[in-house]
């Protein structure tokens, strides 16, 4: 039997790997079945059972190219892996987005974030840049706001990068922190026009704030979003932790390759995480190089520098 799969959409160079590396990988992964890649096809020999067993597996593999824009050892064995979460080739949208986006996850660990979100109030999400955590915890709160689960989502992070300098930034408070707060309007902006954005900003339906802001307040019927949470000391996260009220959902999502805190300060992450994570109704997700859905290179250039 014979099956063919047609590769001529496909970027050949990043999807066989330098010197046709990832095609001998899947040789070998594969020995009872005879692949053949002639003039942007591959063609696959065997018995029937083996070939749809490659099938399944292929379709998935070609799912994963398409997001990542390439393909190595480790990907490859990660779909082999786990192969179930990529049954559903059209995996849950979580929100319809301006222009007619879907924004769904597109990792196995986003879909992790995704299922760990709606059975736990509080979720913990670390990862390297580009791995999407941020982005997915935004779909979240989101969805969460337009099925009315929440009545309004605040999203915050610490101004690291500003520090005791505010005072010195020309303008009013507002325009001195957007800049710090940009990676989160991004992230909304691809969810909700313009139009709306600004609207349920002005109404206070969403809001966009430093950390320094949740000091004192209760968060009820909201969903909460602290982004950057590798540059909050352990004070500053139990200040913000602590801030949780009735019917509300809390992401915290950080980077701990990413330090920005003055030589003097510890960051607060992992010692808080290790405190409270066996505590009911807290999860921990661990995003990896292979959830980067930034340019290819992004993954490749943090393991070079790791």
């Amino acid at each position: 039997m014979e099956q063919t799969f047609d590769l001529e959409n496909i970027d050949l160079r990043e999807f066989w790997g330098v010197n046709n590396k990832n095609f001998k990988f899947l040789e070998t992964i594969f020995p009872t079945l005879n692949l053949i890649e002639r003039a942007g096809k591959l063609a696959i020999q065997g018995e029937e059972k083996d070939i749809k067993d490659f099938t399944k597996f292929f379709d998935n593999l070609l799912i994963v190219f398409e997001k990542q824009g390439y393909l190595e050892e480790k990907i490859i064995m990660s779909v082999l892996q786990k192969n179930e979460y990529f049954k559903n080739k059209e995996e849950e949208v979580l929100v319809y987005g301006d222009n007619g986006l879907r924004v769904k996850a597109r990792s196995e660990n986003q879909a992790k974030m995704v299922k760990e979100s709606e059975s736990n109030d509080m979720l913990f999400a670390i990862g390297p840049a580009g791995s999407g955590k941020t982005y997915t915890a935004v779909a979240l709160a989101v969805r969460a706001l337009k099925a009315k689960i929440v009545k309004r989502i605040i999203l915050t992070r610490p101004a690291v990068e500003a520090g005791e300098n505010l005072g010195f930034l020309p303008g009013d408070l507002k325009e001195k922190l957007d800049p710090y707060l940009q990676p989160l309007y991004d992230a909304l902006r691809d969810m909700l026009s313009q139009q709306k954005l600004e609207s349920l900003i002005q109404q206070g339906v969403i809001e966009i704030a430093p950390l320094a802001f949740m000091r004192g307040r209760t968060l009820d019927n909201a969903f909460v979003i602290l982004d950057e949470a590798q540059n909050t000391s352990m004070e500053q996260l139990k200040m913000f932790l602590t801030r949780m009220g009735r019917n509300s959902k809390f992401i915290i999502t950080g980077d701990v390759t990413q330090i920005d805190l003055p030589k003097n300060q510890i960051s607060g992450l992992l010692p808080t995480i290790e405190r409270v994570q066996h505590i009911k109704g807290i999860a921990v997700i661990e995003l990896q190089a292979c959830d980067i859905v930034r340019h290819r290179l992004v993954s490749k250039i943090i393991e070079a520098l790791d």
